[in-house]
Order: C-alpha cells, then sequence, then structure tokens
C-alpha cells in the first residue's frame, strides 16, 4: 500500500465495515447510491488515482458494469464481497474482485485490498503487490475508455 500513514484515508479504509451478505443487500446498496451519484470518486487498486467525482452517467454504468460482473463471476448463491462503512448511508464502499480474493482478513499474513473503491472521500494511492490481470484492466479502462498511464 501507499497510503499515508495516519491519513484520514487510511483510517477509513482499514476503519469498521458492514459486510453486504446478500445480493438483495447489494441491490439495495447500489439503489443508495444512485439516489444520490454526486460527489463518488471511483478508484480501480492499481490505476490511476481519480483527481475528480465521477459524472452522474458514468457511476451509474460503473454500478450496472460491477453489479453484472460480480453475478457472473462470483458463482456463488449470496454475494459476500462487497463492504460498505454503513449500509443506510454509505460514504466508502469496497468491491473485491471475484478473481483475486485471497485472504481479507489478513489471515495469510498478507491483506488482499479490494479491487474497486467507490468512496466519497478522495482516495489514495493503493498498490497490490500481486499484479492485476491485463484482461481486469482492459476491462475497467474500456467501462470509462481511460488510457493506461
Amino acid at each position: 500500500m501507499s497510503v499515508v500513514e495516519g491519513s484520514l484515508f487510511q483510517a477509513r479504509l482499514t476503519g469498521p465495515f458492514s459486510g453486504i451478505v446478500s445480493w438483495n443487500q447489494l441491490t439495495e446498496l447500489w439503489s443508495v447510491v444512485r439516489a444520490s451519484p454526486e460527489g463518488w470518486y471511483v478508484y480501480a487498486i492499481g490505476e490511476p488515482v481519480p483527481i475528480a467525482p465521477e459524472g452522474h452517467e458514468n457511476l451509474l454504468r460503473l454500478i450496472d458494469k460491477i453489479d453484472e460482473l460480480l453475478r457472473r463471476e462470483h458463482r456463488e448463491d449470496y454475494c459476500g464481497i462487497v463492504y460498505a462503512d454503513d449500509k443506510v448511508s454509505p460514504t466508502f464502499i469496497k468491491v473485491f474482485d471475484p478473481h483475486n480474493l485471497g485472504s481479507s482478513c489478513g489471515s495469510s499474513g498478507m491483506k488482499t485490498l479490494p479491487g474497486w473503491l467507490i468512496t466519497r472521500m478522495p482516495p489514495e494511492p493503493l498498490e497490490d503487490p500481486r499484479p492485476l490481470p491485463e484482461g481486469r484492466k482492459r476491462w475497467w479502462r474500456g467501462l470509462f475508455q481511460r488510457q493506461p498511464a
């Protein structure tokens, strides 16, 4: 991680979160974000840090595409790979990549970072020591026609 030790961002990133266990809970979480789409930063770990919140349409498209990816690639009858600081009024959401789950609790000695952050606060750069597959990078960049750094 490249997060500044003791920063507010680091405190929020490592602070308490509630798991979004069921697919219905995920639908409810996305509904809350959709109801108030202004001011959300969207950050894919390992990609350039966004300097401004996403536009309304980009945010809605991201939610749709991430939801589609999670439901297609996380072949479980439960969600369990999305976490929010508050399920009713979220300001920080961590979404784990179904193909890079590792051990999010850190029991393996290396804490797995989420694949994506959706947050109302400007994110700080994070680097996952494990390389992100090129296919996933292309998928992410294609969502918003972003170019590699």
